[in-house]
């Protein structure tokens, strides 16, 4: 069974075709420094945990009353978690969101924005059972979902028996189980992980995976995930703000003064047209940025619009090694 999403409001295409649920990402507001573009303008200039968890419940908030039920967090988002149990506390009329959260990195920055290393990655059985109970302190039986973080091809993740057993106990228990990938092999890290099983049953439901106009070469792949009934969530559709604002390519500028839309909206309504895709995260930092995002439903784009868009993607070794290149700010 495909992991499911209560329906969302308003997220009808053109022509009334159901769209794909837009989903929010903590990943920029849940810590200090991240690596999105022009986030030196969009989150307050003292960033203290206060400050931020203000900031997320706002995003929350507006996401909420504009019909967004799903949220994704992770433990190295630095406090993300927590900020969304607070609002979740805060908001019992929100029972009906959808809560995903990753495991398989540890938040190391200590709130700073200038720390050597932001995050340190561990796929390990003994690291999933020390960040499942800080993920279950934290959000308890409001966890829906529990993703491994950042899968590659050579990640232990993918043949630990001991582990792939602990997850499916967690499956068993009513938590749903997928995995995220990253870097320039993501297509081999889906398709391996496609291929787990336990007790001869798939044990993933969901995929999130990088796809967006500039990184596509986990589509293929991607679309294999549906077909074999997982759930696809899509991330940095605006490849961390070089999709949107000033700096977009030319042609994504041009079928955003077309559309008379933002670069933003565009870049992901091109990926909401993908038939495989569940959900798409807006990784909004801002509440006009969050709005700007969500209407991307609204988006005409026509074969030839779609087609000058796709002209835009990259090798993913160059998409990748530009991303690495991203400062934490």
């Amino acid at each position: 069974m495909p992991f499911a999403l209560p329906q969302a409001r308003g997220s009808a295409r053109p022509g009334g075709t159901p769209a794909c649920h837009v989903g929010l990402g903590l990943a920029a507001v849940g810590r200090p420094g991240y690596i999105t573009l022009r986030r030196d303008r969009d989150l307050p200039a003292d960033r203290t945990v206060d400050a931020l968890r203000a900031r997320t419940h706002e995003l929350l908030d507006a996401a909420y009353a504009q019909g967004v039920r799903y949220v994704d967090a992770a433990r190295s988002y630095g406090r993300s978690e927590e900020f969304l149990a607070d609002w979740l506390r805060a908001r019992p009329d929100a029972d009906d969101v959808v809560v995903g959260s990753k495991w398989g990195y540890t938040y190391t920055a200590d709130w700073r924005t200038d720390a050597e290393k932001h995050e340190v990655k561990d796929h390990g059985l003994a690291a999933y059972e020390r960040q499942r109970a800080e993920t279950d302190a934290l959000l308890g039986d409001r966890l829906d979902l529990y993703q491994i973080h950042s899968v590659t091809p050579d990640s232990p993740a993918l043949t630990d028996r001991k582990l792939h057993a602990e997850l499916a106990e967690a499956a068993a228990r009513g938590v749903t189980v997928g995995f995220s990938t990253s870097g320039p092999a993501q297509a081999d890290a889906v398709r391996a992980a496609l291929a787990v099983t336990v007790d001869g049953a798939p044990l993933f439901r969901t995929v999130q995976s990088t796809y967006n106009a500039l990184e596509t070469s986990a589509g293929p792949a991607l679309a294999e995930a549906h077909d074999a009934g997982l759930t696809v969530i899509v991330k940095e559709g605006v490849a961390n703000g070089r999709l949107a604002g000033p700096g977009a390519p030319q042609a994504l500028r041009d079928v955003a003064r077309e559309t008379g839309l933002g670069c933003d909206a565009v870049a992901l309504a091109l990926v909401l047209r993908r038939p495989w895709a569940g959900v798409v995260l807006s990784g909004a930092a801002t509440v006009a940025q969050l709005a700007s995002n969500l209407q991307a439903a609204a988006v005409d784009l026509d074969d030839e619009r779609v087609a000058r868009l796709d002209a835009l993607a990259e090798d993913p070794h160059a998409y990748w090694a530009q991303r690495a290149r991203l400062p934490w700010h």
